[in-house]
């Protein structure tokens, strides 16, 4: 009889069933998911002193875990949020074991009563259009790689699409004839269609001209399709070179994503609506949409300047009482 006790069957389980059929998780979640339980698990069999294949689930232990957190944080130098990241995985997989196993329901509420540790909200970071302008003007379109280079920040800063979703892109996914658009893979292989600006569809037709539907759009020096590790280390030194010219760069955690956060700033500030813009980006939620209005400085300021506020004299006769309250009782 097949021992249920034993964890590593139901990690298997975990990462070949749950993720891929039952919750048809995106790839990339996919790969987090295993590399949590990558670092997991040779972790807890050092502690038990017994291999991995014979590692049981109450090895798991919950003062375990907390040393196996406090081990991401102190000796791998994670931050909290990749330590809630990688907590949020174990507590998935305990509560899996737990729907599947009556006997380790108890177990499984243990694991996951361990908290979440309490995290600072990152600051959404975006590009201004001189800074754009800088990025863009860095390429030398002169050589075949340079001509990549443009054409890749391009297309990024007309799309916002996620850099996966730039690496998986094919020549049969580009319409840059008549009604100019290109349809993007997303999350759990949701498409959406976006629109293309005619400069981008000019830049793109030579770079694609003569090359098989199928095809990549975007390849490496060799001639194989760039990987987004390609496409964060392409950003990465397009944004030390761009620096020089536009220092401010150089005080901004620039990735392939904050090109796309620049876009929906840049389309928000044009006058588009934030429906437009959840559908340009692919969102799911308005409330995901929503963060673009919050975050933008320039658009605050502009909003402040409009306002007519009337001057406070001092013979007006709220000015004796302090704060909102004098004020709101003089309208």
């Amino acid at each position: 009889m097949r021992d249920h006790t034993l964890l590593g069957p139901w990690v298997r389980r975990f990462l070949l069933e749950y993720l891929v059929t039952d919750r048809n998780l995106a790839r990339n979640t996919q790969a987090s998911y295993r590399d949590t339980l990558t670092l997991l698990l040779p972790y807890l069999s050092k502690d038990r002193k017994t291999s991995a294949d014979r590692l049981t689930i109450d090895d798991l232990s919950p003062s375990l875990l907390r040393s196996f957190l406090a081990y991401l944080e102190k000796e791998r130098g994670c931050s909290g949020v990749t330590r809630n990241t990688r907590l949020a995985t174990i507590h998935s997989l305990a509560r899996f074991i737990g729907m599947h196993s009556p006997e380790h329901v108890a177990w499984s509420a243990e694991i996951r009563a361990i908290p979440f540790r309490k995290t600072p909200k990152a600051t959404l970071t975006y590009m201004d259009k001189p800074e754009i302008d800088a990025l863009l003007q860095v390429p030398d379109i002169r050589t075949p790689l340079g001509r990549r280079d443009y054409a890749l920040l391009l297309f990024m800063y007309n799309t916002g699409a996620r850099a996966d979703e730039v690496a998986h892109l094919t020549v049969g996914d580009c319409v840059l004839h008549g009604s100019l658009s290109v349809r993007l893979v997303g999350k759990a292989n949701k498409a959406r269609w976006c629109p293309l600006w005619a400069d981008v569809a000019d830049v793109l037709r030579p770079f694609v001209a003569g090359r098989a539907t199928h095809d990549f759009v975007f390849l490496n020096r060799l001639g194989q399709p760039l990987t987004r590790f390609g496409i964060y280390g392409l950003v990465r030194r397009v944004v030390e070179r761009a620096a020089e010219t536009s220092p401010s760069l150089a005080a901004k955690q620039i990735s392939p994503h904050c090109i796309r956060h620049s876009c929906a700033v840049h389309l928000l500030r044009s006058g588009n609506d934030i429906n437009t813009i959840r559908a340009w980006l692919g969102h799911v939620s308005l409330d995901t949409t929503n963060i673009y209005a919050e975050v933008d400085l320039e658009m605050k300021a502009k909003a402040l300047a409009s306002c007519d506020i009337p001057q406070m004299q001092s013979n007006q006769p709220w000015h004796t009482e302090p704060g909102i309250m004098g004020f709101l009782k003089s309208l």
